[in-house]
């Protein structure tokens, strides 16, 4: 199964057992720069799942560079724990790599006790809010001798290879791009002169370790910034890495600062594989693929057919680190999904805060939350097939209770029916396909178009009941709220309703702003259109773009508060924002809608009144606990728990953790 996916390879002299690899991403369990039981842990079980090379990073090379909510091997004192480290690794199969990181003028000055960032020109940087101060010639030779000093201890603590981050924003990439290369010395100006940082950084590393220890770097295919580097420019940025004596390049897509998503579900799977390949045509040595390869067939495809040697799945395996040894055996419809929500990984970590993941409640928590077989086994029946409902049936069946799932409507999957619906949400059906196949494979048995009563309860005798009823919409009291143009969001996004060509949409949320874009999109192009108009020269671009974001509606969305989407993702918010521009949707903030009649929508702006006349209303305000069944079971005398929006509404993450959390507990 996946014969190319699960070959090995070598790199340099080191053999990997197969093609994938986790690549480094920042976990933040700790601030002082020191691993801890929770990174041991959690790279424990992505090593254990089957993935050949497991990579820990960003690990910092000195303090200004990387501050302290980042690990760290600027010292001696830190070889001891990364040495437990990479035998926690080895011992879990897998071969040990560490990712050496300078941030450059990303570093956040809070990060490193205020002070000024040491990057490579003053130039201002948006990702950190700083301006960094330009090293010195003496400065630049002590941070390519802390790269080569960090290299030489992870090599001492048993890693098996070191990679250098050369992508991203960070240091390296300051120094290749001239927007913020500005010097006028040996490291700036020419193509050789600001390829010259990073090429003596792999010289001096390689001299350090010696020729048989794998050195690699992580290189971005396209900064995606205007007047950096693009994919013209990056196969010969890494013909000269290959020649310093890198062993294998790992490329990703852009910067951080880039307006082109990186990481969310507008990004298709795969759609960065082109960047790998692109460098791959232009070196001799292992190529890594990355961004958004979730799924074991693109995986395979994306090797067999050239495009690069390896993969990297970084969420992925935050999401199921037993992705790999799933996908060898066949199970592939098990793996629980990464549907680039961002909700607890990288929302969580331009907060500063620890990553979990919305879908995998054991992600950084493999310590604590351990799922084990019951020695006393309970008929449990769990009310509700939403994502808490269906993720408490799964894991307490794994427990080895004997679960009975009850569900009012005829499928399970609740409001992720809703979720999936505006453009780019369509992953999160993911969610429902495998717990689709996790009831299959663990044969739950599934009660659908049924509704709970005492009496049903009192006739399947459960020993214990896990609640998940949900929630329903919340019915603003507007004037003309029940005015036959007036439709609730929820059954738009379900039934999807033709719309008339002027839209309005009351409540600037997250719901709202997705409701909007569901209906601004509603007529335009489809990507299959695109690529056959493009393809032929059918249509001038221009005429493309604009068929592609004008549809069959305009929209506009009335929020009370002084912005929209408060309650969306922090990595993900600009994407939402940018598309509801691109989409030409209007917001209106500030706006309390007053009435409706026959379509005319009267409101106020800051106190001034105002009208305007609309095809349809929709109202997506927010959403409140069904507490039917709760309330119900209550009275009963059977212990029981109250799980997701049936306890109080609030994101998936919620329900996925509380269902879980349910389920172990009984």
């Amino acid at each position: 199964m996946y014969d190319y996916l699960f070959s090995p390879i070598k790199i340099n002299k080191v053999e990997i057992k197969n093609r994938i690899a986790y690549p480094a991403l920042g976990v933040l369990y700790s601030y002082d720069g020191c691993l801890n039981d929770r990174y041991y842990n959690f790279f424990r079980e992505r090593a254990a799942g089957g993935a050949g090379l497991v990579t820990v990073g960003p690990v910092g090379v000195d303090f200004i560079g990387s501050g302290f909510i980042v690990l760290s091997l600027a010292s001696d004192e830190a070889v001891p724990a990364f040495t437990k480290l990479a035998d926690v690794i080895h011992e879990a199969g897998a071969k040990a790599w560490v990712q050496l990181f300078h941030a450059g003028r990303y570093a956040h000055p809070i990060a490193i006790n205020n002070e000024q960032p040491l990057g490579v020109s003053p130039v201002f940087s948006p990702y950190s809010k700083a301006t960094p101060k330009e090293m010195t010639l003496d400065e630049l030779a002590g941070i390519q001798k802390a790269f080569v000093d960090a290299g030489v201890r992870a090599k001492k603590a048993g890693f098996d290879g070191v990679e250098i981050i050369g992508s991203a924003g960070y240091l390296i990439t300051q120094f290749l791009s001239p927007t913020t290369n500005l010097r006028t010395d040996q490291y700036g100006g020419s193509f050789d002169n600001r390829v010259r940082f990073p090429r003596e950084v792999i010289e001096k590393l390689r001299d350090a370790v010696g020729p048989d220890f794998p050195v690699t770097i992580r290189m971005a295919g396209n900064d995606f910034i205007p007047g950096a580097n693009t994919d013209v420019d990056m196969p010969a940025i890494a013909q000269v890495y290959e020649k310093a004596g890198i062993d294998a390049i790992n490329v990703t897509g852009g910067w951080h600062e880039t307006k082109v998503p990186q990481l969310p579900m507008d990004l298709p799977r795969g759609a960065f594989a082109f960047l790998a390949a692109n460098v791959k045509k232009a070196v001799n040595v292992p190529i890594m693929a990355s961004n958004r390869i979730s799924e074991p067939a693109l995986a395979e495809k994306i090797i067999r057919d050239n495009c690069a040697d390896m993969v990297n799945l970084g969420r992925v395996l935050i999401a199921d680190p037993e992705w790999p040894m799933k996908a060898q055996a066949g199970r592939e419809k098990e793996i629980r999904p990464c549907v680039a929500c961002n909700q607890g990984c990288t929302d969580q970590v331009f907060s500063g805060q620890p990553v979990f993941c919305a879908l995998n409640a054991r992600a950084s928590f493999e310590g604590e939350r351990i799922l084990k077989k019951t020695d006393s086994p309970k008929k449990v029946m769990v009310i509700g097939a939403g994502p808490g409902g269906l993720e408490a049936a799964v894991t307490a069946t794994m427990a080895g209770h004997k679960v009975a799932l009850y569900e009012k409507s005829d499928d399970i999957g609740g409001q992720l029916w809703l979720a999936g619906a505006p453009p780019h949400k369509h992953e999160l059906f993911e969610i429902i396909r495998y717990y689709r196949a996790m009831l299959e494979s663990l044969e739950i048995e599934l009660h659908l178009n049924t509704e709970v009563d005492a009496e049903l309860i009192k006739a399947a005798a459960p020993e214990y009941i896990i609640v998940a009823e949900g929630a329903e919409p919340l019915i603003p009291p507007i004037d003309g709220k029940d005015d036959p143009c007036v439709l609730n969001a929820w059954d738009v996004l379900k039934n999807d309703p033709p719309l008339g060509p002027e839209v309005a949409v009351v409540g600037g949320g997250a719901v709202g702003l997705e409701t909007a874009m569901f209906a601004a999109e509603k007529g335009t192009l489809t990507p299959e259109a695109v690529h056959f108009l493009m393809a032929y020269d059918a249509v001038p671009p221009e005429r493309i773009k604009k068929f592609m974001f004008e549809g069959s509606s305009k929209v506009t969305v009335f929020e009370m508060l002084d912005k929209s989407g408060k309650d969306v993702g922090r990595s993900t918010k600009w994407v939402l924002m940018d598309n509801t521009r691109r989409f030409g949707i209007n917001i209106l903030t500030s706006a309390k809608v007053l009435s409706v009649a026959g379509g005319l929508v009267k409101f106020e702006v800051d106190g001034k009144a105002m009208e305007k006349q609309f095809d349809n209303v929709i109202m997506a305000v927010g959403s409140r606990s069904v507490k039917t069944v709760s309330n119900m079971v209550e009275e009963l005398d059977i212990p029981y728990a109250v799980i997701g929006d049936g306890a109080a509404p609030g994101k998936i993450d919620g329900a996925v953790h509380g269902g879980f959390l349910a389920a172990i507990n009984i």
